[in-house]
């Protein structure tokens, strides 16, 4: 497969380590030591990509964040990656001043203005440090790659591109402009990145399209200006889209409301929704055992530790899709091979007379020496295996308390019935009574999702009879206030959306009988297993890539920034379907559509879809900021 996202971004930031040279491969030679000074934000671009030691590899002997105190270390060249604003260049141009470094390489995350360039020649002619500053590169990198296929635009500051600061009722045209400017800069990069320009797609009456129209113009922009143009040859080529230009589907979050609020079955999903999952690292608190502390001591202070879930992590590649009790299943199986494999090593110790020396060992020693080598190379690996066994035991153990203390699996088939308008076992309103069933958060999700998905709304008299069952149940309302709004807005636009018509189907309890011998204490739990249909993002992409013809779609806005014209003609020039997409969700995504993006892609042979969002929340981050939109004025 061609390159994806992930490898043209570190390939990227490789370079820019290198000083803005592509390193060479199996150079024997010590690398240059340097110091590398990121902000906030270069160094959320850098972590899911980089780890600490392929940094140390590549010669970085200390990474600092830009505003911290940093000594002078006047003999070792400095490489900068920060955002060009205005409190950035002001502390570049005091480090300048205080001659931290021998040399200087500066490395914008986004384009840098020519005002602040000035400003930064200024200091450096003012600290007679002209001859230092060995390079000024604009990177275009202003964006964070978590999947070989999925991306999201910032972490920093990303209230300030939420889907709260887009829907916001008292948002003034200027806030909006610079929300669509700061989304409009990152995907700018991110095609730059990509070495591709995209045909666009997008909704109309959306900020999808706001963001469409502006992305257009920049392309365009930038296409003209032939002689530093960013899309040129070398880049171009080197693109996975030589011959054939990737479809960019601008989606609006509020065509599908219901999707970031349900309660899901996937490893990594899961994983995000009820633990803390951020740029592919979750963070567990370790609870100090039940020992009881004598009265009146302070409560042990749980301890947390973080796990990196990476792209080397080959567990994690092959099950962060799968259902979670598959995930149960799958880590129980690891954990047994690697005792056999443990049991395996410690007789070939043993033999080689590692244990107490015996006659015998001896005259086996040259029959063994190829068994131990074998036994020795083997080691480290399996020393890897039992790190990823152990991370997986423990990341699924507390996934699976929120399961059983929560009742998510219930919740989760619940969910799917009403999204694909199945009759339910049991009444919306006794789940929400249930004490035993769920958070105030799980029970507020649940009829959210019945009210979004709902074509018939309840009678006032119902809503009154639900209202009062969640306050009961201690859930605050106000989300529910907006989602009312939203409602009858979206009504007058168009239908609600659906979600197929096919629910999880429960296999049943899981049986005592796997339970024996297992880890995962699974009673109880049902056995759910998913139903591959596509959630609305998925079928729009898929009517846009292939070019059917849907009332849904059919009205979509269409750009080619490289037409010289730019006529919005509706109508698309040619009538092939795409073999890449991207899709990109104005106003915030989640692990959900992700992984059933993915799972649509897996059906269809050669077909590549990345999937992109301008911020990447969970159900509880999604229903706070629809709690801050409903809060009455």
């Amino acid at each position: 497969m061609a390159a994806s996202i992930r490898e043209k971004q570190t390939v990227a930031l490789k370079r820019m380590l290198n000083f803005n040279v592509p390193p060479v491969k199996n150079s024997t030679g010590e690398p240059v030591w340097k110091v590398l000074i990121y902000d906030r934000f270069g160094q959320d671009i850098i972590s899911p990509l980089l780890s600490v030691k392929e940094l140390r590899d590549m010669g970085i002997t200390l990474h600092l964040l830009l505003h911290s105190d940093r000594d002078p270390i006047p003999d070792v060249p400095a490489i900068y990656f920060v955002m060009p604003t205005e409190e950035n260049v002001d502390r570049l141009c005091q480090d300048l001043r205080s001659q931290l470094y021998e040399s200087y390489y500066l490395n914008f995350i986004s384009a840098i203005s020519r005002s602040k360039l000035e400003d930064i020649a200024n200091a450096a002619l003012g600290a007679s440090a002209v001859t230092q500053v060995a390079k000024v590169f604009d990177q275009y990198l202003n964006f964070i790659t978590l999947e070989d296929d999925m991306f999201v635009l910032c972490n920093q500051n990303k209230e300030l591109v939420s889907y709260r600061a887009i829907n916001r009722p008292d948002v003034t045209d200027t806030e909006v402009e610079t929300i669509m400017d700061t989304i409009v800069d990152s995907l700018f990069c991110f095609f730059v990145t990509l070495g591709a320009i995209p045909i666009i797609r997008c909704s109309r009456g959306t900020a999808a399209e706001m963001v469409a129209v502006k992305l257009d113009k920049k392309l365009r922009e930038n296409l003209r200006d032939a002689r530093n143009s960013l899309f040129t040859g070398d880049t171009l080529g080197a693109g996975q889209f030589s011959f054939q230009r990737p479809l960019l589907v601008l989606v609006d979050r509020n065509i599908d409301l219901a999707t970031p609020l349900h309660h899901t079955w996937t490893y990594q999903a899961l994983v995000h929704d009820v633990l803390d999952f951020h740029l592919n690292r979750v963070i567990l608190e370790e609870s100090s055992g039940l020992e009881s502390s004598p009265a009146g001591a302070r409560p042990k202070k749980k301890n947390k530790k973080s796990y990196d879930l990476t792209a080397a992590d080959k567990f994690w590649q092959k099950h962060k899709g799968s259902p979670f009790p598959e995930v149960a299943e799958s880590v129980q199986q690891e954990l047994e091979s690697y005792r056999a494999q443990e049991d395996e090593v410690k007789r070939l110790k043993s033999i080689m007379g590692l244990e107490g020396e015996d006659e015998g060992a001896i005259s086996m020693l040259s029959d063994n020496t190829a068994k131990l080598t074998s036994a020795v190379s083997s080691l480290p690996e399996l020393l890897e295996k039992k790190r990823l066994i152990d991370l997986h035991t423990n990341v699924a153990t507390a996934v699976l308390e929120h399961i059983k203390t929560r009742k998510l699996d219930v919740y989760f088939e619940c969910e799917e019935k009403i999204m694909s308008k199945s009759t339910l076992d049991k009444s919306l309103l006794d789940m929400i009574s249930d004490p035993d069933a769920g958070t105030p958060e799980d029970k507020m999700r649940l009829f959210l999702i019945y009210y979004i998905s709902s074509v018939q709304l309840p009678s006032e008299a119902d809503l009154e009879q639900y209202k009062k069952a969640l306050t009961d149940a201690g859930c605050n309302l106000n989300p529910l206030n907006y989602i009312k709004q939203w409602k009858a807005f979206a009504k007058m636009a168009s239908a609600p959306a659906s979600y197929g018509n096919s629910a999880a189907k429960s296999l049943g309890l899981f049986s005592r009988v796997m339970n024996t011998g297992s880890q995962f204490v699974m009673e109880g739990v049902k056995n759910l297993v998913l139903k591959q249909q596509n959630l609305p993002v998925t079928r729009i992409l898929d009517n846009l890539m292939e070019m059917k013809s849907n009332p849904e779609t059919d009205e979509y806005r269409y750009f080619d920034p490289k037409m010289l014209r730019g006529n919005d003609s509706s109508r698309p020039e040619n009538k092939n379907p795409f073999q890449e997409a991207i899709v990109f969700v104005v106003g915030g995504g989640n692990y959900i559509e992700y992984q059933n993006l993915t799972d649509y892609t897996k059906g269809k042979q050669g077909k590549h879809v990345l999937y992109g969002c301008s911020e990447l929340f969970n159900a509880s981050q999604f229903l706070k900021q629809l709690s801050q939109l409903g809060l009455r004025p």
